[in-house]
């Protein structure tokens, strides 16, 4: 027999709940103004946190951690990160790091933006293009390979006009070259078509706000117009997997984010993320994590 949670949650918990989940995953759109007289922006970051949100914004970004450690959320992907990473993100992929509070250890990083577009789509430039379509998926480049790039990234923000323009093409090119691994299983997609759009924002806002409860195909189907059948063919095709399958994803990822920036109980994660079964929420926990959830937060916040 499946053990169902025994966590019993008033009306008012339960919508205090929502509310903090949402507060959690939902992403900010986040203005970058680079204005007409530039369209690269680079900076230096340092404060006691990294203390954006989960945000996006329609400019690339490379970003450098000089210093602190934490958890970097970039798409669905949940991870540690540490000093010296440099990641690299196309536009619109939500995105945030949370460092480790330390009382001697500020939070520090060189952050380059970038519109989409300003180098030219010409083939001497094709390894960089393809660069930025991979990092749809956020790159996390290897450290060996990039260390005698490191000194370059962090000159940019002392550069400006043409000089930042041809020193950040160079590294980019430079880059193209280096070894690296993709972070989020989701990656933007260019050029879909705008009815293979629609249904699909419709869909994720409808995971969005209704994953806390059990979720039918049919509703799904019936939201875009669509047979159960023909939902699951398409949804296969957009995402390469299941909906039950993005789904679950979709969930432990919530509770992963959960366990680092809470201190709810286990058992209380699983049913706020739509689990009724403490059993299964500890299966599906295992399969996309490879880990417990005990285990997971105790690596997690050190």
């Amino acid at each position: 027999m499946i053990k169902k949670l025994t966590i019993m949650f008033s009306f008012a918990e339960i919508v205090s709940i929502k509310g903090k989940i949402e507060y959690l995953m939902k992403p900010v759109l986040e203005q970058v103004r680079l204005g007409t007289a530039q369209s690269i922006l680079a900076f230096r970051y340092a404060d006691k946190s990294f203390d954006a949100p989960w945000h996006f914004h329609p400019q690339h970004e490379l970003t450098l951690i000089e210093e602190s450690t934490g958890t970097k959320f970039i798409g669905d992907y949940v991870g540690p990160y540490q000093t010296g990473e440099l990641v690299l993100l196309r536009s619109n992929l939500p995105h945030c790091w949370k460092n480790q509070l330390e009382e001697d250890r500020q939070a520090r990083s060189v952050v380059i933006q970038w519109d989409k577009g300003i180098f030219a789509k010409i083939p001497e430039l094709a390894p960089l293009l393809a660069l930025l379509r991979a990092a749809a998926r956020g790159l996390l480049f290897t450290p060996t390979d990039v260390e005698e790039l490191i000194a370059d990234v962090r000159r940019l923000p002392s550069l400006k006009g043409h000089q930042l323009y041809v020193q950040l093409l160079s590294i980019l090119l430079q880059l193209s070259e280096c070894k690296y691994i993709t972070l989020s299983e989701n990656r933007f997609i260019d050029d879909l078509p705008t009815e293979y759009s629609d249904r699909m924002s419709k869909v994720h806002d409808f995971v969005e706000a209704n994953y806390p409860r059990k979720i039918y195909l049919k509703e799904l189907a019936q939201l875009v117009s669509m047979s159960e059948q023909s939902f699951s063919r398409f949804f296969s095709k957009m995402m390469g997997r299941h909906f039950f399958s993005f789904l679950n994803e979709y969930r432990i990822n919530i509770a992963g984010r959960m366990l680092v920036d809470t201190d709810w109980p286990v058992a209380q994660i699983g049913f706020a993320c739509g689990y009724e079964s403490l059993p299964f929420f500890h299966k599906q926990f295992n399969k996309f994590k490879e880990e417990s959830p005990s285990k997971f937060r105790k690596r997690h916040r050190g």
